[in-house]
């Protein structure tokens, strides 16, 4: 494959981690909030987030699995890490499930710590000797600064920031506009309630490792990912959109084929990276959880569990029996 149409690729593939971000990087709650986009002061702890009222969902509500065996009941439940407050995705079965687990395991535990995010971002997001001004073109800075002030920043503020941390950012620009918001992500929401219910809640992830592997794709990935936010920057909802309608419906084939098979047709560095990876290691934690007792409720994004390389499937190709809970 030539270098052109490598980077053709490339634009197309990161053109898809807005829709990462919602179904595929925990992290996405914190690292994308305008809050953090400036990283400039430390966070300000406030009170514990309040228990948000889920809208029932019409018919079953999002898609949940369950994996049994003598003494183990594991739940898996796919999420959406933004999402509008008013959707409807509230599903008594899914109450159920919760309720029943003795434990909660999310991507990351602390998707909501901003005193733990902010010196990773200064550590893997900033890069002052190499400012974006360097790396873009005059239009680009134009178009980057038109943007930065739908957040109420602007691209001279935005200078410091490596291209994968400033398209991030960029990326939930929009989406705020359209009524999506972190606050009203799945993870939130199943964190508050744990905490509320004294239930233990641990991570398959760090966010340092899901910030690293952002933060490890090559420069030139990374501008492609910038310089694609910036062309979709108006039109970064519809996809989102149609994602968050088909979870909420628990159609899995329609997430697989929105959000999971243009990814990998477009880039299989990143399906490989996103995805598969993460995917097999979460199922490698999952056995190991089966090989003790009690039960527990496992919230990942949804992009994990949809498509031939997503948990159940590796799960399965070892033998564990993955069923689709009533």
């Amino acid at each position: 494959m030539t270098f052109k149409k490598r980077l053709k690729n490339t634009v197309a593939a990161f053109g898809r981690l807005t829709l990462g971000a919602a179904l595929g990087l925990g992290l996405a709650a914190a690292v994308i909030s305008p809050v953090h986009a400036q990283a400039v002061t430390p966070p300000v702890a406030g009170a514990a987030p309040a228990i948000r009222a889920i809208p029932p969902a019409e018919g079953q509500g999002p898609a949940l699995w369950v994996i049994r065996d003598a003494d183990s009941t594991l739940y898996l439940f796919g999420t959406v890490h933004l999402l509008r407050p008013t959707t409807a995705w509230g599903a008594a079965r899914i109450d159920a499930a919760f309720d029943s687990a003795d434990r909660v395991i999310l991507e990351i535990s602390n998707p909501d710590d901003q005193a733990a995010l902010l010196p990773l971002i200064q550590q893997h997001a900033l890069s002052p000797a190499t400012p974006l001004s360097s790396l873009l073109t005059a239009e680009e800075i134009s178009a980057l600064d038109t943007a930065a002030k739908t957040m109420g920043l602007n691209a001279a503020q935005m200078d410091p920031f490596r291209p994968w941390f400033a398209a991030l950012t960029l990326s939930v620009a929009p989406l705020a506009k359209a009524g999506y918001d972190p606050a009203s992500g799945v993870e939130l929401i199943l964190k508050a309630r744990a905490e509320a219910a004294g239930k233990p809640i641990t991570g398959f992830e760090t966010v340092d490792e899901q910030i690293r592997i952002l933060a490890g794709f090559p420069e030139a990935d990374q501008l492609a990912f910038l310089r694609s936010t910036l062309e979709d920057f108006e039109t970064a909802t519809t996809d989102l959109d149609k994602l968050v309608e088909a979870w909420a419906a628990g159609d899995v084939k329609a997430i697989e084929a929105l959000g999971v098979q243009p990814m990998r047709e477009s880039s299989e560095e990143l399906y490989q990276a996103l995805l598969v990876r993460r995917n097999t290691n979460w199922a490698d934690q999952i056995q190991t959880l089966l090989a003790g007792s009690g039960t527990a409720f496992i919230a990942v994004g949804a992009a994990h569990l949809a498509g031939d390389d997503s948990v159940q499937e590796i799960l399965e190709r070892r033998g564990v029996d993955v069923e689709v809970a009533p």
